[in-house]
């Protein structure tokens, strides 16, 4: 076996990187998307809505892999609010999925909402990226009401 441990150093910055821009803001459109088109004739806010379920519950989903992802990489290894962390996103993706639409979109946008809270501090406990403390409360809180104004429409159509 050539190595039993290694150690590793990890430079960040507070700055954005243009990929954590790219593919940190390109999920979010279609759920930008998803409530713009709940303004359609109420034929369609039915299949809008379980569009909108579907994704938001796929992001969560692969929220929870980057949350394990990251905690490999976590300095002292992986901590156990990580883990917990991550079955929760995993747990609650999983939910959103079996949940009928309308629900589900309201599920989600408390998911999001927890998102943004709790990936900051996940940062400034360098469990995360250090630009998660600014990307992902602006991030999933727009998910969050992306999902609300959802749900909103779709129960008032």
């Amino acid at each position: 076996m050539a190595h039993q441990s290694r150690s590793f150093r990890i430079t960040e910055r507070w700055r954005i990187p243009l990929d954590g821009k790219i593919f940190g803001w390109l999920p979010i459109l279609p759920m930008v998307a998803g409530a713009c088109l709940m303004v359609l004739p109420t034929e369609i806010t039915g299949f809008i809505a379980a569009a909108m379920a579907l994704w938001g519950s796929v992001i969560i989903l692969f929220l929870a892999g980057v949350r394990r992802g990251l905690s490999f990489r976590t300095p002292g290894g992986p901590r156990a609010i990580q883990l917990v962390t991550m079955m929760g996103f995993f747990l609650w993706g999983l939910v959103a999925l079996v949940l009928p639409p309308v629900p589900a979109l309201w599920f989600l946008a408390v998911g999001y909402g927890v998102i943004a809270v709790i990936d900051p501090i996940a940062a400034r406990r360098e469990e995360a990226p250090l630009y998660f403390a600014h990307l992902r409360p602006v991030q999933m809180g727009c998910a969050a009401l992306m999902m609300l104004t959802g749900a909103c429409l779709a129960s008032f159509s």
